[in-house]
């Protein structure tokens, strides 16, 4: 039977307006939902008009060390006066709870949407991940996990053979492919980087534009090599992804020295997110949130289309991988 908790069946409105009434917060506008599927993540404005957003954790994902790991990250580099929104303390703490519920509070900061073929902004935003990075070397995660092919490829491909939702007729075709891309990615994963506290899912949705950079959401923030930070902000064909990489790094390196050698993990990454984010759509499954929002993940033809997606990285992988120019 699946846990109620687990997909967020108990949280009601009251629910939240009780455990932000037990921190002092008076809820005065109501309670505006916001994009989010992992979490449930509300913004507000309280009796002074000040606007909060509060999150609510996924039951079971995280324990508190590991959130609270998430957001003494938050803390330090809030510190360091990197532009990122960092969770509030009440009575001198960040993580909060409420009928089994962890939840944190937030201020409400708004901003334009980061361009991503803006090279200028992308500029600003290299500079600062190098400071991002730079705190993040400081010390390593003890509770949160490190990027793996275990938990980004072995585990979900456990998640494939045992779900019921892939269709019967196209299982063993997906697995196969599914095989081969685990195959490919593992042939050229390799560990001469050093770790690090990462961002963890720094896509341009994670970047508002306010006068410059503000960075948000460290909820997958994880060990790792410093590429994973970079590689999401990379479009358009190779060209493009050369010099929008190469913008990135040289402000990076204002900050923090680059290890060339982490742009051959760049499609392995890529491939670890697809198989990874694949999975997380079918151990999200019994949340009522995911059939309503990817009513597509039922139907036949999607499983066609992923297994030649895997077909086609497993092509890429098979490609020299990205390179700087020989000035670098």
């Amino acid at each position: 039977m699946t846990d109620k908790a687990f997909t967020f069946q108990t949280l009601h409105p009251d629910m939240i307006m009780d455990a932000l009434f037990e921190q002092g917060i008076r809820v005065d506008s109501g309670l505006t939902a916001l994009n989010s599927y992992e979490n449930r993540v509300y913004q507000f404005q309280d009796e002074d008009r000040k606007r909060y957003v509060v999150k609510f954790y996924r039951p079971q994902r995280w324990s508190a060390e590991q959130i609270g790991e998430e957001h003494q990250f938050a803390l330090e580099l809030l510190q360091d006066e990197v532009p990122l929104v960092a969770p509030l303390r009440f009575h001198g703490e960040t993580l909060l709870t409420h009928q089994g519920y962890y939840f944190a509070v937030f201020p409400s900061l708004g901003g334009r949407q980061y361009e991503a073929d803006n090279l200028d902004q992308m500029e600003w935003v290299g500079r600062y991940l190098g400071r991002i990075h730079q705190c993040g070397r400081r010390m390593r995660f003890q509770h949160r996990p490190d990027i793996s092919t275990q938990e980004y490829l072995i585990e979900p491909r456990q998640v494939f053979e045992q779900h019921a939702l892939i269709p019967a007729s196209l299982k063993a075709t997906f697995l196969s492919a599914t095989d081969k891309l685990i195959e490919a990615v593992t042939a050229q994963w390799h560990t001469r980087f050093e770790s690090l506290r990462l961002h963890g899912d720094c896509h341009p949705g994670n970047i508002l534009w306010r006068d410059g950079p503000l960075f948000v959401d460290l909820d997958d923030a994880r060990n790792g090599p410093a590429i994973q930070d970079l590689w999401m902000l990379l479009n358009g064909d190779k060209a493009e992804q050369r010099m929008q990489l190469e913008t990135i790094i040289e402000a990076y390196e204002e900050f923090m020295p680059f290890n060339l050698n982490e742009l051959s993990l760049i499609e392995p990454l890529r491939a670890m997110r697809m198989v990874y984010y694949l999975a997380w759509l079918l151990r999200r499954w019994d949340d009522p949130a995911f059939p309503r929002s990817f009513p597509w993940l039922a139907e036949e033809d999607y499983w066609r289309r992923q297994t030649a997606i895997f077909t086609e990285q497993v092509r890429v992988l098979g490609e020299p991988p990205l390179q700087l120019t020989p000035m670098y």
